[in-house]
Order: structure tokens, then C-alpha cells, then sequence
């Protein structure tokens, strides 16, 4: 750049832009793309476990046949259904190059990590895990740090370095 140009402004990077007045240096830094993310992830959390719900019809009939077949035995992984299909849905969807399960598709939001690497199936179900035994432990008022945390980032979020962004903005 010209010399005309002060230094801090020599030093931007390509990724760089100016909206507003305001340096945004990545995606993650758009106030924007926080906006409305709270009720778009209710509603995304619901349409998934729906989806969850109807995963879950083939596989109890494949575990109800096991059982015919082992005598009982096998009637035991119905105890474990619903956690291992859940998490196999986690695992492919959240984990996946969409970084987004369906229903967070649907809503327009994703997954990201804070220092900009792909989310993959471990840390996918990570965060699952983590989500359903910080409500296990501390109920599901946990849920108020949203309120109160920045990029309106949850318990979770905030031990894995994640945020749940728009996909759109």
C-alpha cells in the first residue's frame, strides 16, 4: 500500500473488511451473524430430536428381532438405543462438512470453532455429551448463560472454544 495510507491500515489482511466503521477481521467477529441465534438453536434442537425420534423406529424393530433371536438378551440394548443413535446422528451430521445437523440446517445456523478448524465427529459429540450432562447435573437453567456470556455462547460453548453462528450472514 501507499504510504499516503496510515500503518494500521497497511497491515490489514485480505480477509479483512470494514462494515459500518467496524473492522471485521473473520466471520466470527459480525455482531450479525449472532442474531437471533438463541431461538433458531431451540427450535433446531426440537426438529432434531424429532428427527432422533423417527431414527429410532428402524433400529428398535432391528433390536426387538435381536431379542426374538438371543432369547431376551438382546432386548438389553434398548436401554442404550436411544443414547447410541443419537450420537451416530451427532457424529455424521454436527461432524460433517455441513457442521450443522439437520435441524440446525433448517434454522440457518452451524457450529464453528473459535480458532477457525473444521468441527469434526469427536468434538461433535463432545459438545452433545457435554450438553445433556451440564443439563443433567444443573437442570436445564444452565441454559441461561446464553443471557449473559459474549456470542451468546452456552456453558458448553465455552469449554469446547465453539459457537453456534448463522450460516446466512
Amino acid at each position: 500500500m501507499p504510504a499516503a495510507f496510515p500503518p494500521s491500515t497497511r497491515k490489514m489482511h485480505m480477509a479483512t473488511r470494514v462494515l459500518d466503521g467496524e473492522i471485521i477481521t473473520t466471520r466470527l467477529d459480525d455482531v450479525r451473524a449472532y442474531e437471533g441465534v438463541l431461538t433458531r438453536r431451540i427450535v433446531a434442537f426440537c426438529i432434531d430430536y424429532l428427527i432422533i425420534g423417527l431414527l429410532m423406529i428402524p433400529f428398535a424393530i432391528l433390536v426387538f428381532f435381536l431379542g426374538i433371536i438371543t432369547l431376551g438378551l438382546g432386548w438389553g440394548l434398548f436401554g442404550v438405543l436411544f443414547p447410541l443413535v443419537a450420537i451416530i446422528y451427532v457424529w455424521n451430521t454436527l461432524g460433517g462438512p455441513n457442521q450443522a445437523t439437520t435441524g440446525m440446517r433448517m434454522m440457518g445456523v452451524r457450529l464453528d470453532r473459535l480458532d477457525g478448524r473444521p468441527v469434526d465427529g469427536l468434538l461433535a459429540v463432545v459438545h452433545t455429551v457435554l450438553f445433556w450432562a451440564g443439563n443433567v447435573v444443573l437442570t436445564p437453567l444452565i441454559l441461561l448463560a446464553t443471557l449473559f456470556t459474549d456470542r451468546k455462547r452456552t456453558v458448553h460453548d465455552l469449554l469446547l472454544g465453539t459457537v453456534v453462528t448463522r450460516s446466512d450472514r
